[in-house]
């Protein structure tokens, strides 16, 4: 079976496949990824680590601990919470990485933890930056993390792919961060929502490692689930430049690259195709508050838009090409008087670099403001947030209200020679002004092959079948606010019947006088989309919907259910023929169709009519029977003792 770069790296770290077994997109399999990196939420993952019974680490040299977030608080309590986080790392045999040294996805690429053709994942949305030399990045939540310390083991389910051909080479003064920011401003329907991204095409070979990174890094703000780029000549050189630089940069490792290199195979499939021409891509921005809204700058730039904040740090678009970028435009001038210019690297070892280059004394002398390497205002914390009413560019990744400071102010994203000709105006503008209305959309989804269908192995305990009654709640993007209100997450006292009777409170208030005991509740795409509370999910299993059915899932929701043992499944084809058949249907509604969920063949039958879902393997099934993913681990950890 043909099979893409995304399956081919989970094809090498699955464990527990049947012999022959070859996996593709929709399948749940168990991984074991060659790193797991934590940061300041280590001390979070540590406490679940504990509660599952864990003494030791199944692989130390499997988890990464960087401490990067909150690193301009000196405060006892937070020193304290630093120094528990290193103590707990010495003891267990952990890769530790103080505050200072910088990011812990810059690090994770510095060191060697991700390396191409690998799986790492990472606590942390933005570990699709690995993709950028070739690595498969993927977040976990803290559950997953703390499961992987004791184990060594996860559960992921195979994304869709799509494989986006670049073709020619940018303009100068064109970047690759005005690429992604344009990829987020033309695809902005949640075309790639909940996806893994293969680069492929002629083009990527004119994109340095730093824009691959960057590009990478920002397919979490495009919805996609990872992000990731071949291991060419390009990377290989790059490695070769840094042998010897850190204990894992062997000349020994580089060698084997070339000869280790995953790629797809030529009929591999994919579920779409996106093709863009860089020579077309423009400076632009994204924002404000969304990075869905993107313009070029050339259209905007007689408008004056006034900027009082200025930033050129985080995991983005904080390395030596950045910010060599932004001294190239500043070096011998001086930020406009009415702009505040923020600067952090994204490492220490990217700040040695910097100075021995001369860049970095070049953005001091032209007004920076000197922050430590970590990630600081973009996360909104620490020095140089922004205030009231105040308008903000930045070289971050994130512009969502009152991410990087005050709600009502207003964030832009941007490249760092932008953020830097922005700063030096005084008002948002391009270095180099040139035209266009950035490349037109292009999207094929090509024919997709049918797989040879086979029964699926139930195990022990799983059912073979479920029958219901079909509850239809029609609407897309249904956010976990809907399904639990935020009033109630922190209310820690909550037993599980007072859950269960605020489920979909702000969704539909009639929601619990319609739903009964066992029904089986179909809603639209994105179910579960928003904050990552794992109460909307297990207030539905409380509440005793037997199971959720969905157009799609919020990739975290879908963690979070697993997780605590609830079953989701994503079956388009019935919501369509239900969303037909029940065209005015209130927001929710009992439809007296009921229906059986075959597992073994994976088929809904409702009547006469059957709908196909991609199978629940053994992965997710173990997470059902167990209850979860805690309960699980301390299965396994029992079987160990």
């Amino acid at each position: 079976m043909a099979q893409n770069l995304v399956e081919k790296i989970i094809q090498r770290f699955a464990v527990g496949l049947r012999e022959g077994q070859e996996v593709c997109s929709g399948d749940y399999v168990t991984v074991s990824p060659r790193h797991v990196m934590t940061h300041d939420n280590t001390s979070a993952v540590m406490q679940k680590f504990k509660g599952l019974g864990a003494l030791a680490m199944a692989n130390p040299n499997q988890p990464v601990f960087t401490l990067d977030h909150n690193v301009q608080d000196d405060s006892e309590g937070n020193l304290a919470k630093y120094a528990a986080i290193e103590k707990f790392g010495e003891q267990m045999g952990v890769d530790f990485h103080p505050a200072g040294r910088g990011i812990g996805h810059q690090i994770m690429i510095e060191e060697g933890y991700a390396w191409p053709g690998t799986l790492v994942v990472a606590s942390d949305s933005h570990s699709n930056m690995y993709g950028g030399i070739g690595a498969l990045g993927t977040p976990v939540v803290r559950t997953d993390a703390a499961a992987l310390w004791a184990t060594g083991e996860t559960w992921w389910q195979i994304p869709p792919v799509t494989k986006v051909v670049l073709k020619g080479e940018f303009e100068k003064g064109v970047t690759g961060k005005d690429l992604i920011v344009a990829l987020c401003g033309i695809y902005n329907q949640d075309e790639v929502l909940n996806h893994a991204i293969e680069f492929t095409g002629p083009g990527v070979a004119s994109l340095s490692i730093s824009a691959r990174l960057t590009i990478a890094n920002m397919t979490t703000e495009w919805g996609a689930l990872a992000g990731i780029f071949p291991c060419d000549e390009t990377t290989r050189s790059w490695y070769q430049e840094r042998v010897g630089m850190h204990p894992k940069l062997t000349p020994h490792a580089v060698e084997t690259l070339q000869m280790e290199a995953l790629s797809a195979d030529l009929n591999a499939p994919y579920a779409q195709i996106i093709t863009v021409d860089l020579g077309q891509v423009v400076p632009c921005i994204c924002g404000p508050d969304s990075v869905k809204i993107m313009e070029p700058i050339h259209k905007i730039t007689s408008e004056k838009r006034a900027i009082q904040k200025a930033y050129l740090l985080s995991c983005t678009n904080a390395r030596v090409e950045d910010l060599a970028q932004a001294a190239a435009i500043l070096k011998g001038k001086q930020i406009a008087k009415s702009v505040e210019f923020y600067l952090a690297p994204a490492s220490d070892e990217v700040r040695r670099e910097s100075v021995a280059r001369g860049d970095w004394q070049a953005l001091v002398d032209a007004g920076a403001k000197v922050l430590p390497a970590g990630c600081g205002p973009c996360i909104g914390m620490g020095e140089g947030l922004l205030e009231e009413n105040e308008v903000g560019i930045s070289a971050t990744n994130r512009n969502f209200k009152g991410r990087m400071g005050a709600k009502n102010a207003q964030a832009y994203l941007a490249s760092p020679a932008v953020v830097a000709a922005s700063a030096l105006a005084g008002f948002i503008c391009a270095p180099e002004n040139l035209s266009g209305n950035g490349p037109p959309k292009s999207v094929q989804i090509p024919e997709q092959s049918v797989q040879e269908k086979k029964d699926t192995p139930i195990l022990d305990g799983f059912p073979e079948e479920v029958v219901g009654e079909l509850l239809f709640c029609n609407t897309d993007n249904l956010n976990t606010d809907g399904i639990y209100p935020g009033k109630y997450t922190y209310r820690e006292d909550m037993t599980p019947e007072e859950m269960a009777s605020v489920a979909m409170e702000n969704y539909d208030t009639s929601f619990q006088t319609t739903a009964q005991q066992g029904d089986l509740l179909v809603s639209g795409f994105n179910f579960g989309t928003g904050s990552s509370r794992e109460q909307a999910a297990t207030a539905l299993q409380f509440r005793g919907i037997r199971m959720v059915i969905a157009g799609s899932f919020s990739a975290t929701y879908k963690r979070n259910a697993f997780n605590n043992g609830y079953l989701l499944l994503d079956c388009p084809a019935l919501l369509e023929h239900l969303r037909d058949r029940f065209a005015d249907a209130p927001p929710t509604l009992r439809t007296t169709l009921h229906a059986k969920v075959d597992f073994r063949v994976g088929k809904i039958t409702v009547g006469t009519t059957q709908f196909p879902f991609p199978p629940l393997g053994p992965s997710a099934q173990a997470l059902v029977i167990a209850g979860g993913l805690e309960e699980l681990v301390r299965g396994k950890l029992q079987g160990l003792s």
